[in-house]
């Protein structure tokens, strides 16, 4: 075997073992966002039924994308086509390490950013403050007027299972879960070649076949060790809450996704929309009802900056591990 066709097989090898880390790694850590509060407002239904309502809506997605020659959907035109290498699957290699210890990482920067240069990783960053930013504020607004005129956060509720708020609520999440995938499939596709280059029934079977495994892997999971952030939220195990958090994240989501093509922290976005919504559902009921009130602002600080916290540590290691990775191929 000459010495080119030896590195051509290693460089498929890597580029097949970083694509089946992000699949994995991608899904899991991102489950937070699309699919969090669905799983834990679903609890009464089987975890297959839930994976074939969303694997149903991926496909969907997957054959437009291929339809189109673009499953990226845009986000990698600043992204030129290079040869993978061992330490490009590093990357999704940490994000499984780190989903594991329910650190909320960036898979946009800790995957992406390896590949992206100083310019394209510094528009990634500024688009992704800003997304937090704007669904921080629009979530502080929306959940104040919704706690304190149309729902009250601070209770419960008896309808908590209403069937008209679940039929709204699966069809909310669906268009979330298509709007995500249009975002975030960048990340897991970055390892494969150029749709462009490869057309191919065979490449489209086996990337969805893999994909809906590591969904299904999830559901099992019921999203894992890193749904407990989901869960620390209030009411997130409430059909009508959750429902609401699917809707008020997808429009901010879209928005962005119209802006331009440059790939953004869709976690970044999340977290910015439960911190929001934690400090709009605490000012909404901080007029009458102050024990409560109190013991709420004594569990939400603590919880908001430990969020925090986390989702800079993950930048932190993101970013870091990326110029290094870049650094060695320099060499």
């Amino acid at each position: 075997m000459t010495g080119s066709n030896t590195g051509a097989l290693e460089a498929a090898l890597w580029s097949l073992l970083g694509f089946l880390f992000a699949v994995y790694a991608v899904t899991a850590n991102d489950s937070i966002q699309t699919l969090g509060t669905y799983i834990s407002s679903n609890r009464d239904i089987k975890w297959y039924w839930m994976f074939a309502y969303m694997g149903t809506i991926f496909v969907i997605t997957m054959i437009q994308g291929f339809n189109i020659n673009d499953p990226a959907f845009g986000r990698l035109d600043k992204f030129p086509e290079i040869t993978i290498e061992w330490y490009h699957a590093i990357a999704p290699l940490v994000l499984v390490a780190l989903t594991r210890l329910k650190i909320p990482v960036s898979t946009t920067f800790l995957v992406l950013s390896v590949f992206a240069s100083t310019i394209v990783m510094e528009k990634m960053l500024l688009k992704s403050f800003a997304g937090y930013a704007v669904s921080f504020v629009f979530a502080w607004g929306s959940w104040y007027l919704i706690s304190k005129y149309f729902l009250n956060e601070g209770e419960k509720g008896k309808n908590k299972y209403n069937q008209y708020w679940r039929v709204g609520q699966w069809l909310t999440t669906g268009w979330l879960w298509a709007t995500w995938l249009k975002h975030d499939l960048a990340n897991i596709m970055i390892f494969l070649p150029r749709y462009s280059s490869v057309q191919s029934t065979t490449f489209q079977f086996f990337v969805i076949v893999v994909m809906l495994v590591g969904l299904a892997f999830m559901f099992y999971e019921r999203g894992g060790r890193i749904q407990e952030i989901v869960l620390s939220k209030t009411n997130t195990r409430y059909v009508r809450s959750a429902t609401l958090i699917d809707l008020v994240y997808c429009f901010v989501l879209y928005y962005f996704k119209e802006v331009n093509n440059i790939p953004m922290s869709t976690t970044f976005v999340f977290m910015g929309m439960l911190a929001g919504r934690e400090l709009g559902i605490w000012m909404s009921l901080g007029y009458g009802e102050l024990t409560y009130t109190s013991r709420h602002k004594k569990a939400i600080f603590p919880m908001l900056y430990k969020d925090f916290l986390r989702l800079m540590l993950g930048l932190m290691i993101s970013v870091s591990l990326a110029y290094a990775i870049q650094w060695y191929s320099a060499l």
